[in-house]
């Protein structure tokens, strides 16, 4: 298969750094951050955060706006790097290796650790190439493991049948939702391990959201979600573990229903019962 080929071929190569007080299983941890802070000049946008993302398992960061947690999500595929005057400390670890290192390479990491943002931005080109975009500049050349990525990535989007008869029409002719769920099957043409999502559904109407959260469900099959959202109730609906930040801490982190009916933080139930938001 084309997909698995990519991955085999391609293979990202990090030292190995143990977390020092805590070993990480990596059948069942995939990514750790480990004292984050991160800084905008010398402002810090969020502060020690410990956070550890099970695998095959969707992850809801929520908190107010300008809590940190976006800069946080950034922060896991080193998509902070390209603002000016961005810093970081303490680590980030992926599969045992430290992506915070000189060494480590960026966009190996991206390829590995997709992200998707707020609002649909798919290129100016066709569907097709929308797709075939990353495999292409990774090296697959080859037309029929293209066709057979670009598909398998549509159809994992669940985009396949709507576009499947317009490949190589303009991807700007796509609905909102479609845009969107085109911007997952981009990421998921790099057969990563982690998708990282920035508020997928904000932009949306209802029924394409509907779609995007029935399509995390399903993605988390195959992979590890971190998902942003203000919408606590989609938080509820879609993730096993949520993660609540306040003006850049990390509050309380846990199992989804349990932080819903019993959180362990005054802060987090004033939060959840909407004293502040």
């Amino acid at each position: 298969m084309a997909v698995s080929m990519l991955a085999r071929n391609e293979k990202m190569v990090l030292p190995a750094v143990e977390i020092p007080g805590q070993m990480l299983e990596a059948q069942h941890i995939i990514i750790e951050t480990k004292n984050l802070s991160v800084f905008y000049g010398e402002k810090a946008a969020i502060q020690n955060v410990s956070l550890a993302f099970p695998e095959h398992q969707v992850t809801a960061l929520i908190g107010p706006s300008g809590c940190g947690k976006s800069t946080f999500l950034r922060s896991l595929n080193r998509m902070n790097d390209e603002i000016a005057g961005c810093r970081m400390s303490g680590g980030i670890f992926y599969k045992g290796a430290d992506i915070t290192l000189s060494c480590a390479d960026v966009f190996e990491i991206r390829k590995h650790i997709g992200m998707v943002f707020q609002r649909p931005n798919p290129f100016a080109k066709s569907v097709f190439e929308n797709v075939a975009f990353g495999p292409k500049h990774h090296g697959v050349k080859k037309k029929a493991w293209l066709e057979e990525i670009v598909e398998e990535s549509l159809k994992k989007a669940a985009l396949w049948d709507e576009v499947k008869d317009r490949l190589h029409t303009s991807a700007l002719a796509l609905s909102g939702g479609q845009q969107q769920r085109l911007c997952i099957a981009r990421a998921l043409a790099m057969n990563p391990d982690v998708l990282l999502l920035d508020e997928p559904a904000s932009a949306l109407d209802p029924v394409s959201t509907g779609k995007i959260e029935e399509l995390i469900l399903e993605l988390k099959k195959d992979y590890t979600v971190a998902i942003v959202t203000h919408n606590l109730q989609q938080a509820a609906r879609i993730s096993d573990k949520t993660a609540f930040f306040y003006m850049g801490a990390l509050i309380e982190a846990g199992d989804t229903a349990k932080m819903f009916t019993k959180p362990e933080n005054q802060q987090t139930r004033d939060y959840l019962s909407g004293f502040f938001g």
